[in-house]
């Protein structure tokens, strides 16, 4: 029988490369220089002569979470940045579907933006587990991280690779050394006291072995399910940004929060492939420009929605 250590060590191993490169890369990184604003005289100039475009964007984030927030952002950034030539429909809470559902109808072009986080995407592009990986981003500013996952280096370029392999294109990813935290109804003040802890975690094998891995018991549940199942105990505890605990009130039905910043609290958005080599390049640009803009508008918020 395979033990949680073993398995863990399996997905050390499956990653080691990609960790190798993120650290590399992080080790190099400098401070990253903001876009500018094209004047209204540029816009109508740059967008006159292309047709009308409607993207359909969509997530599963909790109401004014970090993820549903930047999309709203995201999604304004790019209708004044072309004066509305290029519109998102904007899809949120869930509304079209869990993140699964959403990662495979960007897949098929149904909808053509997604935005989620790393750990629901591993199933379709293993390489992101590389974010699954605890603590390696511990002791690194946001802004060294940012220059790593969202900069031209051999990192985001071999990601991008494996999102076009599974038939997406990467925009990026937003973080500001933001982590998961974790909430539950025991104190949690050293390593012994995870033992046997029932806690709720995101459908991926490589958290849950992690939490395996240091004696808890873990239950992947949907998060529409999770506040009544710590409500009823099914399980204890649960793990995710603060932004998020707060969002769905889990301080009504838990006691304790432990800082434990397991794993990086981290959103990518993707567009499907075909949609993206389809626009036109003024609006590959658009689309660049408004994630850039909305990253720098949204990273100050990361830290406020943690506080």
């Amino acid at each position: 029988m395979k033990t949680a250590t073993s398995t863990f060590k399996k997905f050390l191993a499956f990653v080691g490369l990609s960790a190798t490169a993120l650290l590399l890369a992080i080790s190099l990184s400098g401070c990253s220089s903001g876009g500018s604003s094209e004047d209204s005289s540029e816009v109508d100039s740059k967008y006159a002569d292309l047709e009308p475009v409607t993207l359909i964007m969509a997530d599963s984030a909790a109401k004014d979470a970090a993820g549903n927030i930047w999309c709203q952002e995201f999604t304004n950034q790019v209708n004044e940045i072309t004066g509305g030539k290029l519109t998102i429909d904007y899809h949120g809470t869930g509304e079209l579907g869990g993140d699964t559902d959403l990662i495979r109808q960007a897949q098929s072009n149904d909808i053509q933006i997604v935005s989620c986080q790393p750990a629901p995407m591993v199933s379709f592009i293993p390489e992101v587990a590389v974010f699954d990986l605890p603590m390696a981003f511990t002791g690194y500013e946001g802004s060294q991280i940012d220059e790593v996952v969202n900069g031209d280096n051999d990192f985001t370029n071999g990601l991008q690779s494996a999102f076009e392999e599974a038939g997406l294109h990467n925009l990026g990813w937003l973080q500001n050394a933001t982590y998961r935290e974790t909430t539950s109804n025991v104190p949690l003040n050293s390593i012994e006291d995870f033992k046997g802890l029932q806690i709720r975690t995101m459908e991926n094998t490589n958290h849950m072995a992690f939490w395996q891995a240091i004696g808890a018991e873990p239950t992947p549940l949907a998060w529409a399910e999770v506040y009544f199942a710590l409500q009823n105990g099914t399980v204890d505890a649960q793990e995710n940004g603060i932004d998020t605990c707060a969002g769905a009130s889990l301080q009504e039905v838990q006691k304790y929060l432990a800082m434990t910043n397991h794993i990086i609290y981290i959103n990518n958005m993707s567009i499907n492939k075909e949609a993206w080599d389809s626009l036109d390049p003024a609006y590959q640009e658009a689309l660049e420009q408004a994630f850039q803009q909305s990253v720098e508008v949204m990273q100050p918020k990361m830290l406020e929605l943690q506080e």
